[in-house]
C-alpha cells in the first residue's frame, strides 16, 4: 500500500537535521574523550556533561556548515539527515545501514565500553 509523505517544514526539518548530527555523531566523540581525560587524571573542569554537549553542539554547527557548503569533502556530514522527505526513524535507519557507520558505531561502543571498565 503506497503512503503519500509529506514534507516537513524548513526549520523543523534543519532541527532535526541537526539534532541527529549531534547525537548520533558529536556525543560519541567527546564522551569518549572525556572518559580519556577522566582515566588521565585530570580534576580540571567541574561539569563534564556541560562541556560534552557544548563540544557536540559546536562540533555539529561545523560539520554540518562545512559539509553543506563543500558536499565534496567527506567531513561526517550526512546529507540524508536533512531530508524533508524522510521520517526520523528513516533517516536513522538509512544512516545505519552504510557499512562505515557500522564500524563506526561499534568502534565507539567498543572503546567507551573499555574506558568505562577502565575508569569504573
Amino acid at each position: 500500500m503506497p503512503f503519500i509523505t509529506t514534507s516537513k517544514s524548513a526549520p523543523l526539518n534543519c532541527l532535526e537535521g541537526f539534532a541527529l548530527t549531534t547525537i548520533l555523531q558529536g556525543f560519541p566523540i567527546f564522551a569518549a574523550a572525556s572518559l580519556m581525560v577522566k582515566l588521565l587524571g585530570d580534576t580540571h573542569g567541574s561539569r563534564p556533561v556541560l562541556t560534552i554537549a557544548m563540544a557536540s553542539v559546536f562540533y555539529s554547527i561545523f560539520v554540518v556548515s562545512v559539509g553543506s557548503a563543500f558536499p565534496r569533502i567527506k567531513s561526517g556530514y550526512e546529507a540524508q539527515f536533512f531530508d524533508a522527505n524522510l521520517s526520523c526513524s528513516e533517516k536513522i535507519a538509512r544512516w545505519r545501514a552504510k557499512p562505515a557507520t557500522s564500524l563506526q558505531l561499534m568502534a565507539s561502543v567498543l572503546l567507551l565500553s573499555l574506558l568505562a571498565t577502565i575508569a569504573g
